[in-house]
């Protein structure tokens, strides 16, 4: 399966780009699971007026941006709490149904679009407190790396 994070803004060089480019490296070199690589996709962050316009104009462009077939799921405050265990569950059932690709979404600095989460898989949260969307995107990449750990055997994950 496909793994691709679409988000809202694009990381400038600097220490967020190269913490998530480690991720990055390292979903690359665990290929024997079923899982393969995380491709990136970055929306320019629109800049309407209204912080419902820019919403949903972001929402547009990740909805464009994933293709259809794939599952998405996003990363959102009002979504489900799940340990890392749990996540990888989740990712390694979405492999076994026989899914060719499954996709992560991170919002722009107003959220995400009602209809992205309605077109969501699943809708998961790092918790109730507001994060830079620069920070989730190394927080989902950093979670989708463990997740493979687990689902692999490999000694990464340690509860």
């Amino acid at each position: 399966m496909r793994l691709g994070l679409v988000c809202v803004g694009r990381l400038k060089a600097g220490p967020e780009r190269e913490i998530y480019a480690r991720y990055a490296e390292r979903i690359a070199a665990l290929r024997r699971i079923g899982l393969d690589g995380l491709d990136l996709r970055e929306i320019d962050e629109n800049k309407a007026k209204s912080p419902a316009e820019r919403m949903a104009r972001e929402g547009e462009e990740i909805l464009a941006a994933v293709p259809a077939e794939s599952g998405l799921v996003v990363f959102d405050e009002r979504g489900k709490a799940a340990d890392s265990t749990a996540f990888a569950a989740f990712i390694g059932r979405e492999r076994d149904a026989g899914r060719k690709a499954l996709w992560f979404a991170v919002g722009g600095s107003e959220g995400l679009d009602g209809a992205v989460r309605a077109r969501a898989t699943a809708v998961f949260s790092f918790g109730a407190m507001t994060l830079p969307h620069q920070l989730v995107r190394i927080l989902a990449a950093e979670q989708i790396y463990r997740a493979m750990t687990i689902l692999s055997g490999h000694p990464y994950h340690r509860q």
